[in-house]
C-alpha cells in the first residue's frame, strides 16, 4: 500500500499524540460522545494491561470524554478527531491509515460504548500473532457470552447478517455485526483490499472487510468474546429509525455482492 496512491482517501482530522509507540499492535476505539462508558472501558483496559497501543478515533465528541487529560491519564497513545465527512467507516479509515503509517503490524478494533468485554483483546491478539489475517470476535462462539442482546438484534445478526456475510466470504461466521475484531497489516495493505477509499463512509467498511479476507485467501477465524447490553434504559447505538436500518441493509448487500471490490 502506498499512501500516495490516488484512491488512498482519508478524511481530514486532527491528531493529538500523548506518548510514543511501544507495542506492535494498535487498539482502535471509534467513539462519539460515549461519556462514562468510554472512560470506564479505558479504566478496565488499563487494569488488564494488554500489550497494545490505544488509539481513539473520535467522530467529534463534545461531552469531555475525549479531552486530553482524560485520555492521557488512561494510557491512551493518541486521539484522532475527524473533521471531514463520514461516520464510522470514515473514522476507521482515519485511524487505520494513521496506525499503518506508524508501523503497526496489526490492528484490533472494539466499540467505545462499554459493551465489549476487554478480556477479548488478548484472545484476538493471540490469533493475529498466530498469523490470521482477520479475527472476528463473536458472542456466539465457544467461550463467548451474549448478555441482554435485544431480540431484534439477535434476529438481524444471526438470521440475516451472518448468513449473508458467510455466503460471500465462503467461511461460516456467527457474529458479523460485532465490531470487536482484528486485522493483520498484510490484509489491510493487500492491493486487492484498498480500504482507504471514500466509498466507505458509514458502516460498509466493516461489512466489506468481513467478506474480503477469506476471498483473498487469508486465514480467518472467530474467537469468543463478551457482548453485554444494559439491563435497562436506552440501548447504546448510533443506528436509529427505519431509514438508518434500511441504509444499513443496502450497505450489507453491497458488501456481499462485490460492489466495493477495488477496480482492477
Amino acid at each position: 500500500m502506498s499512501m500516495d496512491e490516488p484512491d488512498h482517501q482519508v478524511p481530514a482530522y486532527q491528531c493529538a499524540v500523548f506518548k510514543p509507540r511501544v507495542a506492535s499492535t494498535a487498539l482502535v476505539i471509534p467513539v462519539i460522545n460515549e461519556g462514562t462508558r468510554l472512560l470506564g472501558q479505558l479504566d478496565a483496559i488499563a487494569d488488564l494491561q494488554p500489550p497494545v497501543d490505544i488509539i481513539i478515533a473520535d467522530g467529534g465528541s463534545d461531552d469531555g470524554s475525549t479531552d486530553a487529560q482524560q485520555l492521557e491519564y488512561r494510557r491512551v497513545r493518541a486521539c484522532l478527531t475527524k473533521t471531514g465527512p463520514g461516520r464510522l467507516s470514515a473514522q476507521l479509515r482515519m485511524a487505520y491509515a494513521w496506525a499503518l503509517e506508524q508501523g503497526y503490524d496489526a490492528i484490533i478494533t472494539m466499540d467505545g460504548n462499554g459493551k465489549d468485554g476487554v478480556d477479548g483483546i488478548q484472545s484476538i491478539l493471540e490469533k493475529l500473532q498466530a498469523g490470521y489475517g482477520y479475527v472476528q470476535g463473536s458472542r456466539y462462539a465457544p467461550g463467548g457470552s451474549a448478555i441482554n442482546t435485544p431480540l431484534s438484534r439477535w434476529i438481524a445478526g444471526r438470521l440475516i447478517h451472518a448468513p449473508l456475510i458467510s455466503l460471500a466470504a465462503r467461511h461460516w461466521f456467527t457474529d458479523t455485526t460485532n465490531g470487536f475484531r482484528g486485522y493483520s497489516r498484510a490484509f489491510l495493505t493487500d492491493p486487492g483490499v484498498r480500504p482507504f477509499r471514500d466509498v466507505f463512509m458509514n458502516y460498509n467498511l466493516l461489512f466489506y472487510l468481513s467478506v474480503r479476507a477469506s476471498q483473498l485467501g487469508y486465514d480467518v477465524t472467530e474467537v469468543g468474546v463478551t457482548r453485554a447490553y444494559p439491563d435497562s434504559g436506552k440501548i447504546p447505538t448510533k443506528i436509529n429509525g427505519f431509514r438508518g436500518k434500511f441504509d444499513l441493509f443496502g450497505e450489507l448487500i453491497g458488501a456481499v455482492t462485490g460492489r466495493y471490490h477495488p477496480k482492477v
